[in-house]
């Protein structure tokens, strides 16, 4: 009698009732049974990879589970094996798949993205589908495992051409709650659209609320801002942008802290959820105006691309007196006007005094001496240019006499 094969070589059937089904929204739950009539020397494993051939595992439970959004058909092939070797071949693979909820595709809504506020609530945003009617009712339902059932969404609103939707997300102290994921699913009461589903990871999609500035102040030519982080955030999980803006310069500096610590004997020291930051090169005779933004870093979150927004505004140091400044611009011109319209005045004078106007006698004798019918005429011009003469002479000799006097 031959002795029994090695387990390696006995033959392996296929598994049985592999079956599949969804909890929640969006976990897949495929079960399956043991196949029939395998030899007692066999210690069943078995091996199961998803139709791309991806995510290939080898264990001895008779289930496997994954959360993915239902927005496309997922297949799960099944096999058993004697043995934890990938090399060894498994038994004939049975497959089983899912899919989608029926609908048109163009019904469904695009642009699906959930972003997590300060840990606190959750924002939902989306757009409506190609082939929808404009006065469809979207309803969301979300599911996270904190939750014992799916919920619905209840505020739903509007934002230009957006829907959306908010719900209370808080961050609870299990150290695994941040590991898991909040499911969401997105149709209309009317069931005339096609179902969307979109999973959120609690470690991305994270925004949070911007710091509050609690002082400024100089030291040694360099400033020094304190503020207090956001609530539910250690400063370690944060970077913060500081941006410095000088009003005499009109420009601004900006300076990106992964750590924000500073020694400064101004501020209270071990205060709790605070930072601080040194800006080196300050000028504290100008007016400086600081604000603060944060957003998440890869140490404790998987995304890093969520600013907060700013910061209130805070200012330090001397602001220019723009009033005194203006006068200053308009009083100036008028003056210098004014002392070129008296100089030009006296050096007219001064022309006269130093070059007195000389009569021009051959001019006088023509005129006394020429056409006889025109004597009238000459007589009065001459009249005129004398009488100008002596105008000029006049107001010379009272210039001089008010020296004079004055002296």
């Amino acid at each position: 009698i031959w002795p029994p094969a090695p387990p390696m070589l006995l033959q392996r059937p296929p598994v049985t009732n592999l079956s599949v089904s969804v909890e929640n929204l969006c976990t897949v739950i495929w079960t399956w049974n043991p196949p029939e009539g395998a030899s007692s020397n066999c210690s069943l494993w078995y091996f199961s990879h998803f139709g791309d051939k991806q995510d290939k595992k080898i264990a001895p439970e008779t289930h496997r589970s994954i959360e993915v959004p239902l927005n496309e058909r997922i297949c799960l092939q099944v096999g058993s094996q004697c043995s934890t070797n990938e090399s060894e071949k498994p038994s004939i693979l049975v497959e089983k798949c899912i899919s989608p909820p029926e609908g048109d595709p163009e019904s469904a809504v695009t642009e699906l993205q959930c972003i997590w506020h300060n840990l606190s609530y959750m924002k939902c945003s989306w757009l409506p589908g190609r082939n929808t009617s404009p006065d469809t009712n979207y309803i969301l339902y979300y599911w996270h495992r904190s939750l014992e059932k799916i919920r619905q969404c209840e505020n739903i609103y509007r934002e230009g051409q957006y829907f959306g939707c908010s719900f209370d997300l808080t961050k609870v102290k299990d150290s695994s709650f941040e590991q898991h994921s909040v499911q969401i699913m997105v149709k209309d009461n009317a069931g005339k659209i096609k179902p969307s589903f979109n999973i959120v990871p609690l470690t991305s999609r994270v925004k949070p609320d911007p710091p509050h500035i609690k002082n400024l102040s100089f030291h040694n030519d360099d400033l020094y801002v304190q503020w207090e982080n956001p609530q539910n955030f250690i400063s370690r999980c944060l970077f913060y942008e500081v941006e410095v803006n000088n009003s005499q310069t009109e420009t601004h500096n900006v300076f990106y802290v992964q750590e924000a610590k500073c020694e400064n004997p101004e501020f209270e020291r071990n205060v709790e959820n605070t930072s601080c930051f040194m800006v080196p090169g300050v000028l504290p005779d100008t007016l400086n105006t600081v604000r603060i933004r944060v957003k998440t870093n890869k140490l404790c979150y998987e995304d890093d691309k969520l600013w907060s927004n700013w910061s209130q505004e805070m200012s330090i140091g001397k602001k220019r007196n723009s009033t005194l400044y203006i006068t200053m611009l308009l009083i100036v011109p008028v003056i210098v006007a004014g002392a070129i319209i008296v100089l030009l005045l006296y050096l007219k004078r001064l022309k006269i005094i130093i070059f007195p106007p000389i009569p021009d006698p051959g001019k006088i004798f023509k005129e006394m001496f020429g056409d006889q019918n025109d004597d009238t005429l000459h007589w009065k011009k001459y009249d005129i240019y004398e009488k100008q003469t002596k105008e000029e002479t006049d107001s010379v000799v009272l210039i001089e006499n008010l020296k004079k006097a004055s002296q």
